[in-house]
């Protein structure tokens, strides 16, 4: 029987980290028949997720049972649908260092990624 998918995660197939990292999600989730779809920004539709392309390149999305997460609430809730990566989302959650990761990934992490992906579209350009 083939379970329904719960879980979707939004990431820029065309980022080398994003990538990289959500094949290893990726892999593990087929492996272990979670529940969970991957989707490509660039092969997606953007409507049925409510973001537009660039603010989707810059954070990861995580839709799960009806409702869109962004940035490292995204992966807390990611990592808790993969049983290996549960302890990941309980000490993401430990208060004080949850605010910690949640500002660390969206103003340094995720705008060096982003910036990367910004000069990899003008050099694509040029």
């Amino acid at each position: 029987m083939i379970t329904p998918v719960r879980t979707r995660a939004l990431y820029n197939g065309e980022c080398p980290v994003c990538r990289s990292e959500m094949a290893v999600y990726e892999g593990y989730a087929a492996r272990a028949a979670l529940p969970i779809a991957f989707d490509d920004l660039n092969r997606a539709d953007l409507a049925r997720w409510g973001v537009t392309e660039d603010r989707a390149a810059r954070l990861l999305h995580v839709l799960h049972d009806g409702r869109v997460y962004a940035g490292f609430d995204a992966f807390l809730v990611l990592w808790e649908q993969m049983p290996r990566y549960r302890w990941l989302a309980r000490i993401g959650r430990v208060p004080g260092l949850c605010h910690l990761c949640r500002w660390g990934y969206a103003h340094v992490v995720a705008r060096i990624i982003y910036a990367r992906h910004r000069r990899r579209q003008v050099r694509a350009r040029a």
